[in-house]
């Protein structure tokens, strides 16, 4: 009885009453969780070479991330996972523009946290693979396992309209799901239906930029590699990194 009244007075006090604290928590975890996920499958095929994964398998676990993560917190933040979807609502008044940067900050600090963890994960294999070398260019660069990078041949016209043109339609594609006058989605199956949206863009449209399409998503971790020791060059256009395109 003793223990049961203890564990009840803790569970009261660790209850967040907060609304939107609940929902920043919620929205820092699904990110956390899609990010995890995106990023190990990355890692597992780049540091093993292409033996356990190879790019569908990547763009797969990546859509599945996204499944995850909103089942995780649609019904507490939305689950907005994305800041251009976040901004895609405040600019149709479905969202208040005053929590538009604090969701904002909360989904790429998701991702940063998340990109600590997977490092910490495939520390022992990202070491192996690049002979104890962080890079952004060449054979054995491991910055693409992180964020998404430009492939060797595109300009940055090309990579600024398949950025837009991916998020776009994601976005174009997330509303109508949402959109009651169109014939829905089944009650409960909403977030398959967005992670096989997702998987189809990534197919169709990946080869260029990587498929990035979340602005947090390839922030927050490219912002990670930056602190963990890949340098500046993660933040800049430079043509013949090697491999190209990134891996999600």
């Amino acid at each position: 009885m003793g223990t049961t009244s203890l564990f009840k007075r803790a569970q009261a006090l660790l209850r967040i009453r907060n609304k939107l604290a609940r929902e920043c928590l919620a929205e820092l975890l699904a990110v956390f969780v899609l990010i995890l996920i995106t990023l190990s499958s990355a890692a597992q095929m780049v540091t093993s070479f292409g033996t356990k994964g190879d790019i569908f398998s990547a763009y797969l676990a990546g859509a599945l991330g996204i499944m995850v993560a909103v089942y995780m917190a649609v019904g507490v933040s939305g689950a907005h996972l994305n800041p251009a979807f976040s901004l895609a609502l405040c600019l149709l008044e479905q969202f208040p523009w005053w929590k538009f940067p604090i969701y904002v900050a909360v989904q790429v600090s998701g991702a940063f946290i998340a990109s600590g963890a997977v490092y910490a994960l495939y520390y022992d294999a990202i070491q192996h693979y690049s002979n104890g070398t962080l890079t952004v260019s060449g054979p054995r660069e491991t910055a693409s396992i992180f964020a998404t990078y430009p492939a060797d041949y595109l300009s940055i016209s090309n990579g600024f309209l398949d950025q837009v043109m991916g998020t776009a339609l994601l976005i174009v594609g997330i509303l109508a799901m949402l959109d009651t006058r169109n014939k829905g989605v089944p009650k409960g199956l909403e977030p398959v239906a967005v992670a096989l949206l997702v998987l189809s863009i990534e197919l169709s449209m990946g080869s260029n930029c990587g498929c990035a399409i979340n602005p947090a998503r390839d922030f927050g971790p490219r912002l990670f590699t930056y602190v963990a020791g890949w340098g500046t060059e993660v933040f800049r256009w430079v043509e013949g990194r090697g491999r190209g395109g990134g891996w999600q």
